[in-house]
């Protein structure tokens, strides 16, 4: 007797959509694709994956949501994804989010109707932690932020040893009143501020912590209190990302501050302006375009192996060394 998707969801009391899904290797609950694997044992169902995968390439679209299009990071990211997707004959639907995560939940709303053949989503904080509960027709590769307690295969910078490598070069200059400015809506910049706590107090030396908002100008009115405060002006700072780096410049210039002399700075990200800011700013430059060629290969992947384990790639980048560090007043 033939075994069907049918007998499958009634031994395993789902509906056929939720077999389906966990068959097609899709984010679904932990317990529900339990049921269905063990299900699928019981029965000995055999997909037929010649039509599965006809069917899940049927629109030979695949869908990209960044979560800050002024992010150069994300702009590179997306150059490549779409570079690659063309190269293997897929359309692009790109949409932005803007750290929002109503937006996000409407994007990937939209990538149901759309009926995409995958998507690459770079989540913001509130959906990396619903990611996990999220059932989807397609199969969703994380990137710049993971969600760790999600099936979802993903690929990302090595946050925390790029932002304690930060901190340390800045402690070797001889500084000691070293400050992070980090986001506060991103697992990023969640993740690069434990690097930097965990950088300081390694040195040995107190931190301070300063949440900096997405919008632009809350974002350089948290600055400029910071800077603007002599007695608590620190004299070096790990900033999280380029957007917040042209805040941080931003507010010095209205401050009158030249770097590195009244300010060291360091920073994530690498954009061709910036080794001809103050002597060159001393960067994490972020593999940008291995990154985006990861993370398709992985969706393409996916899709032909749909059963294979999640994976977790994490990258390393590369530390440039410039004029920005100066010298610290301890050195």
């Amino acid at each position: 007797m033939n075994v069907g998707i049918k007998d499958v969801a009634r031994v395993a009391a789902v509906s056929p959509a939720t077999v389906s899904r966990v068959l097609a290797g899709r984010t679904v609950d932990p317990v529900m694709r339990d049921r269905v694997l063990e299900a699928v044992r019981e029965t000995g169902y055999r997909p037929n994956l010649a039509a599965r995968r006809l069917r899940s390439r049927h629109t030979k679209t695949i869908g990209l949501i960044v979560a800050d299009i002024r992010n150069p990071f994300f702009t590179a990211v997306s150059r490549t994804v779409e570079a690659i997707a063309y190269d293997h004959g897929l359309r692009v639907i790109f949409c932005n989010t803007d750290e929002d995560a109503a937006k996000e939940a409407m994007y990937m709303q939209l990538m149901q109707e759309e009926r995409v053949t995958g998507v690459i989503l770079a989540p913001t904080r509130e959906g990396a932690d619903r990611i996990a509960h999220l059932e989807s027709d397609f199969p969703i590769v994380l990137i710049d932020r993971a969600a760790p307690n999600a099936s979802c295969d993903s690929v990302v910078l090595d946050n925390e040893a790029m932002a304690a490598r930060l901190v340390v070069h800045l402690h070797r200059l001889g500084h000691r009143r070293i400050a992070g400015l980090f986001g506060t809506d991103t697992v990023t910049g969640r993740e690069r501020c434990d690097g930097y706590e965990r950088a300081m107090a390694e040195c040995g030396i107190p931190g301070e912590v300063v949440p900096v908002p997405h919008e632009r100008e809350q974002a350089q009115r948290v600055i400029a209190a910071l800077l603007g405060d002599v007695a608590r002006r620190p004299s070096a700072l790990v900033v999280s990302n380029s957007v917040m780096l042209q805040s941080v410049l931003r507010v010095a210039d209205t401050l009158g501050l030249e770097i590195p002399r009244d300010l060291a700075l360091t920073s994530f990200d690498n954009e061709p302006w910036m080794e001809f800011v103050a002597g060159g700013l001393s960067v994490i430059e972020q593999p940008v375009e291995e990154i985006g060629r990861t993370a398709v290969t992985m969706l393409l992947d996916r899709l032909d192996h749909a059963d294979c384990v999640t994976r977790r790639v994490v990258l390393a980048g590369r530390f440039i060394a410039r004029g920005s560090g100066g010298r610290g007043a301890e050195a």
